[in-house]
């Protein structure tokens, strides 16, 4: 049975980037069952409040919420529960690291299927000030602002 090559987008959380500054991202795979692979093909997901933590020498994706699955049966999961990060044993002590010493959080910015696989994209990031998210919103509106002068012109 051949699989899909490349990549397809489930979701992606555009509030991590207006509530952080991302640092360093990686990937990671995500332990699901059956039904929620289905959910997810359907997109039916929302990261908007999802964090990673790390305990008991695990990396865990809590706050993600997959809506249950329309076909499902009795079996199926339960939309909120926490899923298990596959990572390295390396890179979970390298976050476990930083997060613990440079007060930094380990967001997910965006899910999706790599060569069949359920993939997550996860960010270290620090928390923006207020300040910080009015001078990026002043800056993209100056942005678009100059692209629709130069628009004009054409």
């Amino acid at each position: 049975m051949a699989r899909a090559k490349g990549e397809k987008l489930i979701s992606d959380n555009r509030r991590a980037r207006h509530d952080y500054h991302l640092l360093d991202r990686f990937e990671a795979g995500v332990a699901l069952t059956g039904t929620e692979v289905k959910a997810l093909r359907d997109s039916k997901t929302s990261l908007q409040r999802a964090y990673a933590d790390i305990h008991d020498g695990e990396a865990w994706l809590v706050g993600l919420h997959i809506a249950e699955y329309a076909q499902g049966n009795a079996a199926n999961h339960e939309p909120d529960r926490e899923r298990k990060l596959l990572l390295h044993r390396r890179e979970i002590d390298r976050l476990y690291g930083e997060v613990k010493e440079k007060g930094v959080t380990i967001v997910p910015t965006r899910m999706y299927f790599k060569d069949g696989r359920v993939k997550v994209e996860l960010a270290l990031a620090r928390g923006k000030e207020l300040h910080d998210k009015r001078r990026d919103i002043a800056a993209r509106d100056a942005q678009r602002q100059i692209d629709r002068e130069l628009g004009r012109r054409r």
